[in-house]
C-alpha cells in the first residue's frame, strides 16, 4: 500500500478511552492499539509519530482486509514500565488485536519480552530501535519494519574520516539501550576507518544539566559525537552555546531531525554543518517520500505539525502501512493465532517513503541509511538537512556473518565496540 487514498477520514477521540472509531463493517472491526510516547523527553516526537499512524489510517479509509478499523491510544512516558502498563491495558482491557509501537529503545526490549507472554497478539514496532529487540531472543510475534539504531548510524564514521578528515573524537551519548545501539553503528565504522575515540561520556536519558560534561570535554579532538535527542539535545545545545564551545559536532540519528531542528532559540544553530546518518533525508528525491511529505503537510495545519515529517512520523507511518497491507493480503483474517497475517508480514516488501524495506529471519528490517548535513533552509528561517549519500540494503550486522559480527563488534554497551581492536584489525 502506498499513498493511494485521499485523506478522507479522521479518528474520533473518545474522552475516556481515546478510541478511534468508524462505522461498523460486515465483520467485527479490527482493533489496533498504538503505543506511543506522550510525556517526557520524546513527547513531541511521540505526537508526530501519532500523526504518521493516523495518516496511514486515513489513506486506507479506516479499513483493511474488508474490515473497519478501531484504534486505541496507549500513551507512555518513554520508560519500559510505562510501556508495559500501557500494553497490558490495551490487551487486557481494551481488547486490541494488534499493537503498533513503541517509540523508545528500552521500551522496545520490554515489549519484546512482553510479546513472548501474549502469543495471540501481534506487535509491530513503531520507532524503537535498540538492537537487542530483534537480535537477542526475538519473539515470533514481534515485527520491526524500521532499521535499528546500529544500522541507522552505520556509514557515518567512515564519512567523517574520509570526507571531513576528523580522526579524533569524543562522544556524548544517552546512557540507555538506543544510545548504545546508535553509537555502536557510528563507532564500529569510525574505528574501522582509522578513527580514535579519545573519551566516552554517557548521560542519563532525561538530563537537564550538561554543565559538568561540557566542562570535561577534551579540547584536542576534531569533533564531538552527540548521541542524544528530543529535549535532551535541545538542553545540551543551549548549554553548549552558553559555554562558548565551538568544536565540530557529529550528529546521532535522532539529533538531525525535525523534533530538534525546529526547536525555538538560536542554540540549534550550533548544528549547522553537522553530519548525521539516519532513517531519512528531508530532501530525498524518492517519489514515495515526496508524496508522503505532501500528504503529511496537507493533513494538519502548519502550526500543528513540523515543516516536514520527523523520523517518528515516518516510522509509525511505515509500521501502520505494513500492518494494513498484510491485512489486505489476508482479507482481514486474524484467525488461528494470526498465522496467515504473520506470514504475510514476514514476506512483505515495501517501497516506502524511505526506500525499499524487507525483513530478515528475525523479522528485522533491512533498509536504507541516509547521510545528511544540517543546513539552513532555503528561506533562511530555520534548519533542515541536505542529503549527502544513501546506502541501500543495510542489514543488522553490517553485512558480516553473525559470528564475525559478534567477535569483531559485539552487542551494544558502554564499552563496545573496542575501537583499538577494530582499528588494528582494519590496518
Amino acid at each position: 500500500m502506498t499513498l493511494k487514498k485521499a485523506l478522507v477520514a479522521t479518528a474520533i477521540l473518545a474522552v475516556g478511552g481515546l478510541v478511534g472509531q468508524v462505522a461498523a463493517a460486515d465483520e467485527d472491526p479490527i482493533r489496533i492499539g498504538v503505543l506511543v510516547t506522550q510525556e517526557g523527553t520524546f513527547a513531541n516526537a511521540g505526537s508526530d509519530g501519532l500523526r504518521g499512524f493516523e495518516l496511514a489510517l486515513r489513506e486506507a479509509g479506516m479499513e483493511a482486509g474488508g474490515r473497519s478499523i478501531e484504534w486505541v491510544l496507549g500513551p507512555t512516558n518513554g520508560t519500559p514500565d510505562s510501556a508495559l502498563r500501557a500494553a497490558r491495558q490495551l490487551v487486557d482491557s481494551d481488547d486490541v488485536d494488534l499493537i503498533i509501537g513503541p517509540l523508545s529503545g528500552s521500551e522496545g526490549i520490554a515489549m519484546r519480552d512482553y510479546a513472548h507472554t501474549v502469543p495471540e497478539i501481534t506487535i509491530i514496532n513503531g520507532v524503537s530501535s535498540a538492537m537487542e529487540t530483534t537480535f537477542v531472543d526475538p519473539a515470533e510475534n514481534f515485527f520491526r519494519f524500521n532499521i535499528q539504531g546500529a544500522q541507522a548510524g552505520y556509514g557515518l564514521g567512515s564519512y567523517v574520516v574520509n570526507e571531513r578528515g576528523w580522526t579524533r573524537v569524543a562522544t556524548v551519548a544517552a546512557d540507555y539501550s538506543f544510545g548504545y545501539t546508535n553509537f555502536l553503528g557510528f563507532a564500529a565504522d569510525f574505528c574501522a576507518a582509522g578513527g580514535e575515540i579519545v573519551e566516552r561520556f554517557w548521560v542519563p536519558l532525561g538530563s537537564s544539566d550538561f554543565g559538568a560534561v561540557i566542562a570535561a570535554l577534551p579540547y584536542d579532538v576534531d569533533a564531538i559525537y552527540l548521541g542524544i535527542g528530543g529535549t535532551d539535545a535541545i538542553n545540551f545545545l543551549n548549554q553548549y552555546e552558553q559555554a562558548g564551545a565551538e568544536t565540530n559536532l557529529i550528529g546521532s540519528s535522532i539529533i538531525a531531525d525535525q523534533s530538534v531542528l525546529t526547536a525555538r532559540g538560536t542554540a540549534r544553530d550550533a548544528l549547522i554543518g553537522t553530519p548525521a546518518a539516519g532513517w531519512q533525508a528531508a530532501d530525498s528525491d524518492l517519489p514515495e517520500w515526496q508524496a508522503f511529505v505532501a500528504a503529511y503537510q496537507a493533513g494538519w495545519p502548519e502550526d500543528e505539525r513540523f515543516p516536514s515529517p520527523s523520523l517518528y512520523a515516518t516510522l509509525y507511518y511505515n509500521a501502520t502501512v505494513a500492518a494494513l497491507t498484510a491485512l489486505d493480503e489476508v482479507g482481514g483474517d486474524l484467525s488461528d493465532g494470526h498465522t496467515e497475517f504473520r506470514a504475510a508480514l514476514s514476506a512483505l516488501e515495501m517501497d516506502s517513503p524511505i526506500g525499499h524495506i524487507s525483513l530478515d529471519e528475525n523479522r528485522q528490517a533491512v533498509g536504507s541509511v541516509f547521510i545528511s548535513e544540517v543546513v539552513e533552509n532555503a528561506e533562511g528561517t530555520g534548519l533542515t538537512t541536505q542529503l549527502v549519500s544513501r546506502t541501500d540494503g543495510v542489514n543488522a550486522t553490517f553485512g558480516l556473518p553473525t559470528d564475525q559480527f559478534m567477535s569483531m563488534v559485539g552487542l551494544p554497551s558502554r564499552d563496545t565496540p573496542d575501537c583499538d581492536a577494530l582499528r588494528d584489525a582494519a590496518n
